[in-house]
C-alpha cells in the first residue's frame, strides 16, 4: 500500500473559522458512509482530514457547507466514489519494506518459476497497489531472477480502492525521484526515460506491464478472483480498519492464499482471529500458509 488508507492531513476542526460551515455531525456523517462503503474507520482525530481532503470538493460544486455536500452525496453515487477517494491517501515507493522482496527473491522466486516453467499457473496479488510501485517491485524481483517470465504464466494482480492510483500505476510513469530505489540496470532496461518541464520521468515498457494486471477493488465488497494466489501482499492496509473488519479481512485473505502459499503483511499490523493458527511465520511479517488445513 504501499498504501491508499494512510491519513495525515491538517485543516480547520469543527467550528473554526474556514471557508465552509463544518460541523461535528457532518464529519460523522462522512466518515460513517467512508466505513460502510469501504470499512475504513476514521477516528475523530481525523476530522481535519476529512475538512482538508472535501472543501476541494465542496468548492468545486459550488456549495455552501458541509451540510449540503452531505446531502449531495446522500443522492449522487459518482460524488460518493470521488470522495472516497479524496479521503484515501497513497504513501508508497519502490521496494518498501525491501525485507519482503529479498525473501521474495531468496525463498520464493526461483520455485514459482520452476513451476511456472512446468506449466502451472503462478497468481501474485497485491491487494492494496495504490500508484503501483509494489507490484512493480514484485515484478522486477521476478525479472531479476527470470528474465523470461513475461512469457511464462506467471501474472501479479494489482488492485486498489482508489480508481485514479489504479490509472496511474496501470500507466507506469514515475518521476525521478519516485524510481530511486530501482537498480539501474533494471531501471534502463524495464523503463523508458523521457525528460519534460518538470524533470525526467520514467515508464514501465510494455515487457514488465505484461506481468501486472491493474483492477479497482474495494476489499470490504466481494471479490471476483476464483484462483488462489501463491503470495499475497496486504501491507499497511489493516491499521485503518475496525479489529472486527480487521479479522473478517484476515480470514478471506488466508481463505484466498493457496496451501504453502506466502503472505506479507505492514511492519505494524498483526493477524488476528481464528485463521491465524493457520500460518506459520517465516520472517518479519511474512507467513507461509500450513500445507492440508482448511483456513
Amino acid at each position: 500500500m504501499s498504501n491508499s488508507f494512510a491519513a495525515a492531513a491538517s485543516a480547520p476542526p469543527h467550528g473554526s473559522a474556514g471557508s465552509f460551515d463544518y460541523t461535528k455531525d457532518d464529519f460523522l456523517l462522512i466518515s460513517n458512509l467512508l466505513r460502510e462503503e469501504t470499512g475504513i474507520h476514521l477516528q475523530d482525530s481525523k476530522s481535519t482530514l476529512v475538512y482538508s481532503r472535501i472543501a476541494k470538493r465542496v468548492r468545486a460544486l459550488g456549495l455552501s457547507s458541509f451540510g449540503a455536500y452531505c446531502e449531495h452525496i446522500s443522492r449522487d453515487n459518482a460524488e460518493r466514489q470521488i470522495m472516497i477517494e479524496a479521503l484515501t491517501t497513497n504513501t508508497t515507493n519502490f521496494f518498501r519494506e525491501n525485507h519482503h522482496f529479498e525473501y521474495l527473491h531468496k525463498e520464493l522466486v526461483g520455485t514459482l518459476v520452476e513451476a511456472a516453467r512446468k506449466r502451472r499457473p503462478v497468481r501474485i496479488w497485491s491487494s492494496a497497489s495504490s500508484s503501483g510501485q509494489e507490484p512493480y517491485s514484485i515484478a522486477l524481483t521476478i525479472l531479476g531472477v527470470a528474465p523470461d517470465a513475461p512469457k511464462l504464466d506467471i501474472r501479479i494482480l494489482a488492485t486498489d480502492v482508489n480508481s485514479q492510483m489504479v490509472a496511474r500505476g496501470a500507466a507506469g510513469t514515475y518521476d525521478e525521484e519516485e524510481v530511486r530505489e530501482i537498480p539501474a540496470a533494471q531501471l534502463s532496461r524495464y523503463f523508458t526515460k523521457s525528460t519534460s518541464e518538470s524533470g525526467h520521468r520514467y515508464t514501465a515498457t510494455h515487457e514488465i506491464k505484461k506481468l501486472i494486471s491493474f483492477q479497482q477493488l474495494n476489499l470490504f465488497e466481494n471479490w471476483p478472483m476464483r484462483r488462489r494466489f501463491d503470495v499475497i501482499f496486504c501491507r499497511n492496509v489493516m491499521i485503518y480498519f475496525s479489529a472486527e473488519t480487521q479479522m473478517g479481512l484476515w480470514q478471506r485473505l488466508v481463505e484466498k492464499l493457496d496451501y504453502g502459499g506466502c503472505l506479507f503483511i505492514g511492519h505494524s499490523e498483526r493477524v488476528t482471529g481464528e485463521c491465524a493458527a493457520h500460518l506459520d511465520p517465516i520472517g518479519i511479517t511474512a507467513y507461509r500458509k500450513r500445507v492440508g488445513q482448511r483456513s
